[in-house]
């Protein structure tokens, strides 16, 4: 007896990385590969970063407190926008925001945003509040407190599901 299964729909992978202080990893280019869009949550450090990461996937970035001189300087303190896999019409996909620290968050994009990413303290975080997922990709510039290097990655699926995971940077 043969089966027959519909054919996989696509998916959009998304890479989140933060906190890269001006140092972009070999290790975090080659994970972030094949990404369909890069989203950096602040302490960029080095615009020049941004264009590197630009040759893999468009990027959406965020200032973080570190930001404070030249270009990086005039990155916006906040960015939202949509995740929309191929095959679904632009604007339709689950809404991200994104800010540089965790208690700039407004009460308000709990409740409108499917995926809130954010940065600064180094530690990765994953939360799930009802249909809102949490991120903190960590960090993976210079290490600070004793904490992994990592960043994470976001598959949106034709559904709209949301399928997060940490990875490290190391080794």
């Amino acid at each position: 007896m043969s089966t027959s299964s519909e054919p996989q729909r696509p998916s959009l992978r998304v890479g989140v990385l933060s906190d890269t202080h001006g140092l972009l990893r070999p290790r975090v280019m080659e994970i972030l590969s094949g990404c369909d869009l890069l989203l950096h949550a602040g302490d960029v450090g080095d615009i020049s970063l941004l264009r590197a990461l630009r040759t893999l996937a468009p990027v959406t970035a965020v200032r973080g407190n570190v930001d404070t001189a030249g270009a990086v300087s005039e990155l916006p303190a906040s960015a939202h926008g949509t995740l929309d896999p191929p095959g679904t019409a632009s604007g339709e996909g689950p809404v991200y925001r994104m800010t540089h620290r965790r208690e700039d968050i407004p009460l308000a994009w709990f409740s409108d945003s499917r995926l809130l990413v954010f940065g600064h303290s180094h530690r990765p975080e994953l939360e799930r509040r009802g249909e809102c997922l949490l991120l903190n990709p960590g960090a993976c510039g210079h290490r600070r407190f004793s904490l992994p290097l990592t960043v994470a990655v976001v598959t949106v699926t034709a559904e709209g599901r949301l399928e997060a995971e940490i990875l490290s940077v190391e080794g």
